[in-house]
């Protein structure tokens, strides 16, 4: 598809420009082929972003998709919405 092939590897920053890390996959519910989470991958500069290599974010917290995916909230939002 397409518009995976455009998402993974993608940038991914927050509100407030912080960078968070790159997509690494996704997770899709093909049952009704909707997309639910982005996979990312953290940047080695970035270790305030949760406490694993990798964090599932629910795609409806994506504001816009362009050069690098822009998400609606900032870190410590983010943090509290998907309990990292």
């Amino acid at each position: 598809m397409r518009l995976l092939d455009d998402i993974i590897g993608k940038e991914i920053i927050d509100s407030s420009a912080n960078i968070l890390g790159k997509v690494k996959d996704i997770e899709i519910d093909t049952s009704i082929n909707k997309i639910n989470f982005i996979i990312v991958t953290k940047g080695k500069s970035n270790k305030k972003f949760g406490s694993s290599e990798e964090e599932k974010i629910p795609f409806e917290m994506i504001n816009q998709i362009g050069d690098k995916i822009i998400l609606k909230d900032d870190l410590l939002d983010l943090q509290e919405r998907i309990n990292l």
